[in-house]
């Protein structure tokens, strides 16, 4: 019986790596952790379909992930209204 409530609780690897990728993306790599925090929550969160801690969490990741892209929006607006973001070919 307790095996079965340890496995119930515990968090699925896609999850874990899900929100680890989604708060990193917030500060390093908006661009690159913020898409694979949103595939990895959507693979955790469609893999658990009732309210498991591994759900959960992978939601929590897709969030994540959508919060590292508006960042990233927030900072190339700020950066062309400013001037200070140049494209040399």
């Amino acid at each position: 019986m307790n095996d079965i409530l340890k496995r119930a609780g515990a968090l699925d690897d896609r999850a874990v790596a899900s929100l680890t990728l989604g708060v990193a993306g917030l500060f390093f790599f908006n661009l690159l952790f913020g898409p694979a925090a949103i595939v990895l929550g959507a693979f955790a969160a469609h893999r658990r379909r009732e309210h498991t801690p591994s759900r959960v969490a992978g939601l929590a990741g897709i969030a994540l992930g959508v919060a590292d892209l508006l960042v990233l929006a927030v900072l190339l607006a700020v950066q062309i209204r400013h001037g200070a973001l140049t494209w040399h070919l």
